[in-house]
């Protein structure tokens, strides 16, 4: 399923009393919790697979690889990315 870029607003107008209130005490978890919690919502929306996804996604790859070896991107190396999430999430 692919969802429009929206504002949220559009959706909290079509959440329930019940929706919101667990909205509320999700805000209330870590950053953390609320990431793995955001991760398993999206997961229960996907109800099969894109069967172009992993074409494009070797195409973003190739895309991505081709840009760095010119120059027009840098690489960050793995443990400084990790280090900046963990960071991020608390």
């Amino acid at each position: 399923m692919i969802v429009d870029a929206v504002p949220s607003s559009f959706y909290r107008n079509e959440m329930s009393i019940d929706s919101r209130k667990i909205e509320k005490q999700a805000q209330e978890l870590s950053a953390k919790e609320r990431a793995s919690l955001a991760m398993a919502l999206i997961e229960s929306l996907d109800q099969g697979q894109d069967e172009d996804a992993e074409a494009l996604w070797l195409d973003e790859a190739e895309r991505r690889l081709e840009d760095y070896r010119i120059g027009r991107t840098n690489a960050i190396p793995a443990n400084e990315v990790f280090e900046r999430i963990e960071k991020d999430l608390g």
